[in-house]
């Protein structure tokens, strides 16, 4: 649905050239929702505007649904843009409008027909639970109604892709995840393709498919986010993994470092009783040091570490077992 090829973006202030992005390329698969994560001028923002054009690439292709963006003349442009809707993290509203002629804007420059955008608006307004704020302005509602009118707003023009620059991050927790379902439940309900950029992992953990990880203007690791939040690789993934986990206080004995143990459950296996089988046949006696179950989006997960006391061989068959039943096992 998405291609992004090489692409490049140069700054320059003055003699001194920033590299914005250097030599990007992603793919998004058509009706998935993908995650952007990185830290403040990492470059995510930048990608994200490369995708609809709103920021020119220095070099580089951009594809949407087949067609070459960055190929095009000014006149074809504008009109694929109109299948690439945009929600922001200030929203952009028209102060001056109420909430049904902001949701209305992108449908009067197209000069749709009166009825239809009577149509078209209370049915985002029902969508996005807005109907008893139709006559309401924007200083009049909450930063989670404000977003939501953005959202009806960006979907006027049925698009095939919702870019999103930070949607949530204005708001607060809550908040945050009353829109996460509104995304997630739009995506479903139509099949549209998300991209969404954020710093927040519980952004990604919610509601993302895969996630990209930036830094630097380079994509340091990508892939499902069943992998990445499980087993990251780069140091600036395991810094994001940490805003939604607990830090593992390790025992300074040797000995029984040797014993300590990270399981992770992914899928079913998480509500099962794997552990407690695996040690039953071995003898070995364990306590749990720290746990957590949660969800990546709508698969189940836990990770314990554990701390295992029994006979070398009696702990080592112990580990088989729990690998024979699909857990990935770390030694700490």
């Amino acid at each position: 649905m998405i291609r992004l090829e090489g692409i490049t973006k140069q700054y320059h202030t003055g003699s001194k050239q920033v590299d914005a992005l250097s030599g990007v390329d992603l793919t998004v698969a058509r009706g998935e929702i993908f995650g952007v994560i990185g830290h403040s001028g990492a470059g995510k923002s930048t990608l994200l505007r490369s995708i609809n054009l709103l920021e020119r690439p220095s070099g580089g292709r951009v594809f949407v649904d087949g067609k070459e963006l960055t190929a095009l003349g000014a006149k074809q442009l504008q009109s694929e843009r109109r299948r690439i809707g945009m929600i922001f993290q200030h929203f952009h509203l028209l102060s001056s409008a109420t909430v049904a002629d902001n949701i209305a804007f992108p449908l009067k420059l197209v000069k749709t027909p009166k009825a239809e955008i009577e149509r078209k608006v209370s049915e985002l307004l029902s969508l996005t639970g807005l109907e008893d704020h139709r006559h309401k302005y924007p200083s009049q509602l909450s930063g989670g109604q404000k977003q939501r009118v953005g959202i009806a707003r960006a979907l006027a023009n049925d698009p095939q892709v919702l870019l999103c620059d930070e949607a949530t991050s204005a708001l607060d927790p809550q908040t945050t995840n009353s829109i996460l379902n509104l995304l997630l439940d739009i995506n479903r309900r139509f099949g549209l393709t998300i991209v969404l950029i954020t710093h927040e992992m519980h952004v990604i953990r919610s509601i993302c498919d895969r996630v990209a990880v930036i830094h630097g203007g380079r994509l340091v690791e990508q892939g499902p986010v069943t992998e990445v939040f499980l087993k990251p690789q780069h140091p600036v993934t395991r810094e994001f993994i940490e805003q939604v986990t607990d830090p593992v206080e390790l025992p300074s004995s040797g000995d029984e470092a040797a014993r300590l143990l990270r399981l992770t459950f992914l899928g079913d296996s998480t509500y099962e009783p794997i552990l407690s089988r695996a040690v039953q046949s071995t003898g070995v006696t364990f306590s749990i040091l720290q746990g957590t179950i949660s969800k990546l989006k709508d698969t189940p997960y836990g990770q314990l570490v554990v701390k295992l006391e029994g006979d070398g061989e009696a702990v080592k068959q112990t580990i088989e077992t729990l690998r024979a039943n699909g857990l990935d096992v770390e030694v700490l």
